[in-house]
C-alpha cells in the first residue's frame, strides 16, 4: 500500500509563499542555508535603485558623495 499525500491547507499554502518570498537558500560550506532576501525596489538592489534615481541635493543631504558626479 502506498501512502496518500495530503494537500496542504489555504493557510499553510500562504505561508509557505510568504517564506519563500522573505528567504532564499543558498550553500554555505556544503550545506543548504536559509537566509533572508536582500531588500530590494522594484526589483533592483537599494544602492543600485539610488544610483539611478536620487538627485544631487539628496545625496548631499543624506552624506553620499560617494554617488555624486563632479561634472
Amino acid at each position: 500500500m502506498t501512502n496518500k499525500k495530503k494537500n496542504l491547507t489555504i493557510a499553510k499554502k500562504e505561508a509557505k509563499k510568504k517564506r519563500q518570498h522573505e528567504y532564499m537558500f543558498v550553500f554555505i560550506n556544503g550545506k543548504q542555508k536559509r537566509v533572508k532576501r536582500p531588500p530590494t525596489i522594484d526589483g533592483m538592489d537599494i544602492h543600485e535603485f539610488i544610483m539611478n534615481n536620487a538627485d544631487p541635493i539628496f545625496l548631499h543631504q543624506n552624506e553620499l558623495w560617494e554617488y555624486m558626479d563632479l561634472s
